[in-house]
């Protein structure tokens, strides 16, 4: 297989997003020489990609390096070049960096012998996460019947359920949201949808993909970014 490198230039994907008009207050997310190669010669690079506080949608087909570019941001994903969020360098304080990340993955996995009780209590620790925001994100997202049972008891839609708990939790900067719609029922689609708009409000920016156009219906876009063979358009 021959090496193939994607360059992306510096982008200005909206009149919102422009070389000229950030501050140090106004940018929620900065990559500047980013590159992730893989060893069957792939490779993504961006030049520079600034995106200011919002909800952001990133697209594209399955396989076009949404979730790469995702599990990237959100630190699981080694790579070169900076990632700042908020000005914090994942790179040089990472520990601060995913202090203010939170993340769900589009199919969860977790130890099947725990609960999501269990992994709540991990991930409170670290996030520093306290028992009324848990206790009502538990009962927002509908997970209160089942949360002390073993991982391995549970559906696919109850998987997403505690994934989205977890990303919930803490005082994230920025939640990345990958097909967080998929395997929940219609209600729990609503639900997901107005909890992403009140946290929105409140100041807290996304990142998230959806192959389902219902919920994008409800939601403030403020900027699309497309991936399709691997480029970001």
């Amino acid at each position: 297989m021959h090496s193939k490198t994607i360059n992306l230039p510096y982008l200005s994907l909206s009149p919102k997003i422009t070389a000229t008009t950030f501050t140090g207050m106004d940018l929620l997310l900065s990559l500047t020489a980013f590159s992730k190669e893989y060893p069957s010669g792939f490779k993504l690079s961006i030049e520079g990609l600034k995106l200011k506080p919002g909800i952001h949608l990133i697209g594209g087909e399955n396989g076009s390096g949404k979730s790469t570019f995702l599990k990237a941001i959100a630190g699981i994903h080694d790579s070169k070049g900076e990632i700042e969020l908020t000005g914090i360098s994942l790179r040089k304080t990472p520990l601060s960096y995913r202090m203010k990340i939170g993340y769900a993955e589009a199919e969860p996995v977790f130890p099947e012998f725990l609960s999501a009780d269990n992994l709540i209590s991990v991930v409170a620790s670290a996030k520093q996460a306290g028992s009324p925001q848990i206790n009502l994100l538990k009962t927002t997202l509908g997970i209160v019947s089942f949360s002390s049972h073993p991982v391995g008891t549970y559906s696919s839609g109850m998987l997403k359920k505690t994934a989205l708990v977890l990303a919930f939790m803490g005082d994230p900067s920025l939640i990345i949201l990958d097909e967080p719609f998929t395997t929940i029922d219609r209600k729990s689609q609503e639900t997901l949808t107005d909890l992403i708009i009140e946290k929105a409000k409140s100041g807290v920016s996304f990142l998230l993909t959806t192959h389902q156009s219902q919920p994008l219906d409800h939601l403030p876009i403020d900027t699309k970014l497309l991936f399709e063979n691997g480029c970001l358009l």
